[in-house]
């Protein structure tokens, strides 16, 4: 498969000093929401104060309905589903009419709730599946015709710097470097930032202000410097289909983590791993990671709010990934910690992650239960200046 990076430069990072600890726990507050599907018993909203955001990725469509509160948002309602947009993608390369026929059926729950809330402000987005498939333009006609929603397809490099915004809350204020990973259906983008130049308290409020590019937003403020991207086209789906003839679950873990790897040859940090020191965190976004932190923590239920900010060791994530793979295919697909929807993607997904966790090994990796759509929200909230200055 070809392989495709973005990037900005590739400055030097500067030393850095041992600080100790790596990570702190710091008082984080984290937007408030309801599940996917349920809305709260409380008053409705002025739909004025309303913005949504969509995001259909390879495997996945998700939206988030929420209004501006202080420096962070709350949701009024979302939704979640599997679409499987991408099925069959790899070797048509066309967008399936089954796939396109669950999709529509999704963005359809989509708009009646877009309606109910009478919003008006949204951003509805479609990412790698679509910037791949032939067909795509036909599908967002498709769309546009049965359900009057506009999709966008946006490009990588804003995919990436989205999933940025939305995990500012989770960078500690000792991280002098940060690597921020988002694990999707159908592509992983990885972004490295160096965040020595930054005031501590300020750690946070820098990587907001990357929503309006890489370069960040022109105030004059201290902002995180993006030292290399990178957009890799495999995700938990795509990466599953590339060796789905391989029978042997270990050996097609092992060729799946190890082909992940040889696609990173293009990203600085891969090539220079001396730039890893102290102060280093990794932030990963997907439903690959807080799923593996449900099992650690043992969850029956998913419950986000144990998940989301959640510190987890290299040892307890190879724990989580060996246990996987003691279960088999059969014992996968009865644990309620993974769940339908991810049994059969979450080797792929465990396979990136393990890659990750081998060319940059840290003692904590931080678990982030949001992601583009979270971005999305912060992006257009701080474009209409409705939310407060302060700290997260």
């Amino acid at each position: 498969m070809s392989k495709r990076s973005r990037r900005r430069g590739k400055p030097k990072l500067k030393s850095v000093p041992d600080t100790g600890a790596l990570l702190a726990q710091r008082d984080l507050a984290f937007p408030t929401r309801v599940p996917d599907g349920h809305k709260p018993a409380a008053p409705d909203p002025d739909p004025a104060d309303l913005y949504a955001a969509l995001d259909l990725g390879t495997n996945s469509c998700r939206m988030l309905i929420a209004q501006p509160k202080g420096s962070q948002f709350h949701v009024i309602d979302s939704f979640s589903k599997s679409v499987q947009l991408g099925l069959g993608l790899e070797a048509s390369g066309k967008l399936s009419r089954g796939s396109m026929a669950r999709t529509v059926g999704a963005l359809k729950i989509c708009q009646r709730k877009l309606t109910e809330h009478k919003v008006k402000r949204m951003r509805l987005v479609a990412t790698e599946a679509c910037r791949r498939a032939s067909n795509a333009r036909d599908f967002i006609s498709l769309v546009q015709r049965d359900t009057g929603l506009a999709l966008e397809i946006i490009e990588p490099e804003e995919e990436a710097r989205l999933a940025v915004v939305s995990c500012a809350p989770l960078v500690s204020t000792k991280t002098e470097q940060l690597l921020v990973v988002d694990i999707g259906g159908g592509s992983t983008e990885l972004v490295w930032m160096d965040l020595s130049d930054v005031p501590r308290v300020e750690r946070p409020a820098a990587i907001m202000r990357l929503h309006e590019g890489f370069e960040g937003a022109d105030t004059g403020e201290p902002s995180a410097r993006v030292v290399d991207w990178i957009s890799v086209p495999l995700g938990v789906a795509t990466l599953k289909d590339q060796f789905s003839d391989v029978a042997d679950d270990a050996a097609r873990f092992a060729l799946m983590s190890w082909f992940f790897e040889e696609n990173l040859a293009e990203f600085s940090p891969y090539n220079e791993p001396d730039q890893v020191r102290e102060g280093f965190q990794i932030i990963g976004t997907s439903g690959t990671v807080t799923t593996v932190a449900a099992s650690h923590l043992n969850l029956r239920r998913y419950d986000r709010n144990k998940v989301d900010g959640l510190r987890m060791t290299s040892s307890q994530i190879d724990t989580v990934i060996q246990n996987y793979l003691a279960m088999g295919p059969d014992g996968r697909r009865k644990d309620a910690r993974i769940g339908r929807d991810r049994q059969s993607l979450i080797m792929s997904g465990a396979a990136i992650l393990q890659a990750l966790l081998r060319v940059w090994p840290t003692d904590r990796l931080s678990v982030a239960d949001r992601g583009l759509r979270e971005g999305l929200l912060y992006a257009q909230m701080s474009a209409d200046g409705v939310l407060e200055e302060g700290p997260f």
